[in-house]
């Protein structure tokens, strides 16, 4: 999964969330961007298979972290210029839109 669709998972759980969907769906979709298997040391002591187990995680947890942090920044921009006129929804649309663009 590339940084765009990782950024573009966080976009779609604060959307599926604000639409009044359950946490389990969001939690699932959030899901999506852990690794579904890990490769660590066969011979490794605790310190290194949770380094190695870290590394994996880093980078989707931080692709996360900046999809929120993006639609965050997107949604304060848009109110601080217009006010509350735009739904929060129709901000983060606008918003996919643009990273999906931005992935091709």
């Amino acid at each position: 999964m590339t940084e765009n669709e990782i950024k573009l998972k966080a976009i779609a759980a604060l959307t599926a969330l604000r639409g009044g969907v359950g946490a389990e769906y969001v939690s699932d979709l959030l899901g999506e961007v852990v690794p579904p298997h890990f490769v660590v040391p066969a011979d490794g002591d605790a310190r290194e298979v949770g380094l190695a187990v870290l590394r994996q995680l880093s980078e989707p947890l931080s692709a996360l972290i900046t999809g929120f942090v993006l639609a965050f920044g997107a949604l304060a921009e848009v109110y601080e210029q217009t006010g509350p006129t735009a739904s929060v929804e129709e901000i983060l649309q606008s918003l996919a839109l643009e990273l999906s663009r931005n992935s091709e």
